[in-house]
């Protein structure tokens, strides 16, 4: 537990910095270094990492699909997302006839299923990602820079969910949620992560709206997300501990030591992102 929580502060005065210039080129380029390593630690899980000639190509576009949507935002390119959704769907189809290729002409073969695993979870590694650089960077005909609030509701969701999902768990857990797939999490403890957080993203509107003065936010938009962001960071969550189940590893990684890696850090927030998106996508139309 000590080594927990000193790994956690100190995760944290590293993400401060990402926080205080997320409305420069230094957020693009940290979350692409993020995507990245977490592409890197999927590949090691299917044992995969060694493959270079497979994984190069997949760690050249997690590197850069989340520079590149940094780079549309400042070339004030209308419709920033749509454009930016173009490139990255050529992308993912050029890396999955590249995957397939791969298959049928590599020197060293391995199974397709193995193949087209790694695709799959490194397209949903590096769409996660990208997403989060698309919400910071994403604004409306009234509220250009709501993304500079917004993109915070992906960590404050995901990690209020995942903290008070444990405590609450622990103090009142009683039924078990998924055993096969996760034994330590209780029905208890998702029901209190969905509360809490709620409560947490309501706290954050009363904030920003009152104390910095910001109407960019709807209340009814933050109570819809105050219960589906914490329903989807647990989903997330458990995707992340099914792959782990199923390849039989405790971590991912140990770049947080105490807390696994960059996969096991940001396992709750990875999914909460692109639905993010799409929410977003949905009330503001763009």
């Amino acid at each position: 537990m000590k080594k927990r929580v000193i790994t956690g502060i100190v995760a944290l005065c590293v993400f401060a910095p990402v926080c205080i210039f997320s409305g420069t080129w230094f957020f693009g380029v940290a979350f692409g270094i993020i995507s990245l390593v977490g592409v890197f630690e999927m590949a090691k899980c299917l044992g995969l990492k060694k493959n270079f000639a497979l994984t190069i190509p997949m760690y050249l576009a997690s590197l850069g699909l989340p520079i590149l949507r940094y780079l549309i935002y400042m070339q004030g390119i209308s419709k920033p997302n749509s454009v930016f959704l173009r490139y990255a769907m050529i992308t993912a189809f050029i890396l999955l006839i590249y995957s397939l290729a791969y298959i049928m002409f590599g020197k060293n073969k391995k199974n397709i299923s193995d193949v087209l695993t790694f695709y799959a979870l490194s397209v949903y590694t590096i769409g996660c990602f990208s997403s989060v650089v698309m919400v910071r960077f994403t604004g409306t005909e009234l509220h250009k820079d709501i993304g500079a609030y917004m993109y915070l509701l992906i960590f404050i969701s995901a990690w209020v969910c995942d903290t008070f999902a444990y405590f609450v768990g622990r103090l009142l857990g009683k039924h078990k949620l998924i055993p096969e797939i996760s034994p330590k999490k209780t029905v208890e403890g998702a029901i209190g992560g969905i509360v809490f957080t709620f409560i947490a993203l309501v706290g954050y509107w009363c904030i920003v709206n009152f104390a910095f003065g910001y109407e960019g936010l709807s209340i009814i938009h933050i109570c819809i997300l105050g219960v589906v962001l914490p329903i989807v960071s647990q989903i997330g969550d458990l995707i992340a501990s099914s792959i782990k189940r199923q390849y039989n590893i405790k971590d991912f990684g140990n770049v947080f030591p105490g807390h696994g890696g960059v996969l096991d850090r940001f396992d709750s927030a990875m999914l909460v992102a692109p639905v993010l998106c799409f929410t977003n996508a949905i009330i503001f139309l763009f």
